[in-house]
């Protein structure tokens, strides 16, 4: 029986963006199928919020120094391992919200055009070449992923939106509170720094 790993992922996380070269590998050693869910971060909650403009100034912030040690912190050790998958990660002027976004993940899903839709999002979300929060953007990359995007307007108007409340309800009562998260068996591993036990995890069943 197909192991199965569900990751809960976040277009606006450069750490779940450099999950994927993970899940692949997993997928590709251990034969598991990996289950794409999205949980939309509240990341002002914890990290505080800004506005950089182009030139680099701060328009708007209500973050601490603190805060801002922490994310230029995570922005320097993205990049690190980016620059060894060949990704270009630049940090967005502001924080998105991610959630049409997350919707569209689902309607991918419907569709079967996953996995291109969720590498042009996140790809070109970190070049600063799209806008999370305009459904016609969403929807132009459903189409270029080869999706029917008739039903995306309705989709994203009624059932979208509570299909991802829903998982991110599911989510947090599993214990889930950031992305990306592993689970397997319902044992939760934050993080990819949790890879090498995950591994070892697979493994032991593969054997």
């Amino acid at each position: 029986m197909t192991k199965s790993i569900t990751i809960y992922s976040d277009y606006k996380s450069p750490y779940a963006y450099l999950a994927v070269a993970s899940a692949d590998a997993l997928a590709q050693k251990y034969g598991v199928n990996i289950l794409w869910r999205p949980y939309v971060l509240d990341i002002p909650s914890y990290l505080g919020d800004a506005q950089i403009a182009d030139t680099g100034e701060i328009i708007t912030e209500q973050r601490n120094p603190h805060q801002w040690r922490r994310v230029r912190y995570s922005y320097m050790d993205v990049r690190r391992y980016a620059r060894r998958q060949g990704l270009t990660i630049r940090g967005p002027r502001k924080i998105f919200d991610s959630s049409i976004a997350a919707v569209g993940m689902l309607f991918a899903q419907f569709e079967d055009v996953f996995r291109p839709y969720h590498d042009l999002v996140f790809e070109r979300f970190f070049k600063r070449e799209l806008d999370i929060e305009d459904p016609a953007v969403i929807a132009a990359v459903l189409d270029e992923a080869g999706a029917d995007v008739t039903g995306f307007n309705e989709y994203l108007k009624e059932g979208g939106p509570a299909e991802v409340s829903r998982i991110q309800t599911e989510a947090e009562e599993l214990g889930i509170f950031g992305v990306p998260t592993f689970v397997i068996d319902e044992e939760i591993f934050w993080g990819r720094e949790h890879l090498p036990l995950i591994k070892e995890m697979l493994g032991r069943v593969d054997t």
